[in-house]
């Protein structure tokens, strides 16, 4: 069946002419620039594949292991590198279902998962996150969802797009339900390392014997561009049927992404990273939560992890219609209506972007928009 287009990827295409003058809610960090690796790299590289492995550089398949706490429970045979995270969602997710199948995610969530189930003929299931639960996973509710032809659970933690987290303790319960019929248990773990008010929860890959991780460089570390990401798990034959799948549609991986994402991910150079999306992101979401507290028209489940929250509008203000005017002149600033995913009474507020975005001036055009809905 034919993939059909989700309401988030429609309206980014919708705008993409738009060329805001600010931006409120970008969801990744600060992006670096290219002569930041520039002394990482090989003038005399070839520019053909990496010549060595076709799950992508072993040494960067360490770095990934290494990166999500993985040393000594899994080993870099078990990661493929892959055109970013949703590369990795692609192929776990294609491999594994077959029509007739459930599948059974979360909403608000990553809308990949029900888009590709549709246009297989898998029955997707999505168990809802309540605003007024903090936007926790309910557990009840997750088990109910999953029955005998539920072939896979897919999560992403944190959570995209409210920021909530999954404690390990939460993940054992998830494991238990999906252990209990078998099924695989996706994680996309792209926030993974932003967490503001406790740990970074484990790794499944590293917890469950059909628990696949996916991850990437593009939100914490910025590196969007370069389409670099990966799959973690321990069963090789899943592993195997992704790098089958993998070289009937993009084939290998790009070598320039692939070089430059093993320098990003090496310990001591990801640790400054790191340490400077977190202060960034830190003071960003200070500066959001004073906003949104002197809002009378906003409120919110500040993200405990991750880049991005979602923000009530109040007086039934519809969330497309107030995102399209806010890009507008006079306000010409870029955020995402909470209608992408599934909230048509919230819009999606984020930390990331550094100086570039101009956070400041966009909540301030933010809020004269507010002020002036339904003046005129």
């Amino acid at each position: 069946m034919k993939v059909k287009i989700h309401t988030l990827f429609r309206y980014l295409l919708d705008t993409t002419d738009a060329a805001p003058e600010a931006v409120v809610g970008l969801s990744l960090s600060r992006a670096p620039r290219l002569r930041d690796y520039l002394d990482d790299l090989d003038p005399d590289m070839s520019l053909d594949w990496n010549g060595k492995s076709f799950r992508g550089l072993p040494a960067l398949r360490a770095h990934v292991i290494a990166q999500a706490g993985l040393e000594g429970v899994c080993s870099p045979d078990d990661v493929l590198i892959t055109a970013g995270a949703a590369e990795a969602n692609y192929l776990a997710l294609r491999q594994v279902l077959e029509p007739g199948d459930r599948i059974v995610t979360e909403a608000p969530g990553w809308p990949q998962a029900a888009v590709l189930a549709e246009a297989i003929g898998v029955e997707c299931v999505a168990v809802p996150r309540h605003e007024d639960q903090d936007w926790q996973l309910d557990m009840d509710a997750l088990a109910d969802a999953v029955d005998g032809r539920t072939r896979m659970i897919f999560l992403s933690n944190p959570n995209n797009p409210t920021g909530q987290v999954l404690s390990e303790a939460q993940l054992n319960e998830v494991i238990a339900i999906a252990r209990r019929v078998d099924a695989w248990l996706l994680v996309d773990e792209v926030y993974a390392g932003l967490e503001w008010d406790g740990p970074r929860a484990p790794s499944v890959a590293g917890m469950y014997e059909r628990g696949i991780t996916t991850g990437s460089v593009s939100k914490a570390l910025g590196l969007q561009g370069l389409r670099t990401g990966w799959m973690i798990c321990r069963d090789p034959g899943l592993i195997m049927d992704a790098v089958i799948l993998r070289e009937n549609a993009s084939e290998i991986m790009n070598i320039m992404g692939e070089v430059i994402a093993e320098a990003a991910l090496r310990p001591e150079r990801l640790a400054q990273a790191m340490e400077v999306a977190r202060a960034e992101g830190r003071a960003n979401l200070a500066m959001l939560d004073a906003f949104v507290a002197g809002e009378p028209r906003l409120s919110w489940v500040a993200p405990r992890a991750g880049l991005i929250g979602l923000a009530r509008l109040a007086g039934g203000i519809d969330s497309e219609a107030f995102a399209r005017r806010l890009l507008a002149p006079p306000y010409r600033t870029f955020l995402l209506p909470g209608a992408a995913y599934g909230q048509p009474a919230h819009v999606r507020l984020g930390v990331g972007g550094g100086a570039e975005v101009r956070l400041d001036e966009g909540l301030r055009r933010l809020s004269r928009l507010l002020s002036d809905w339904g003046s005129d």
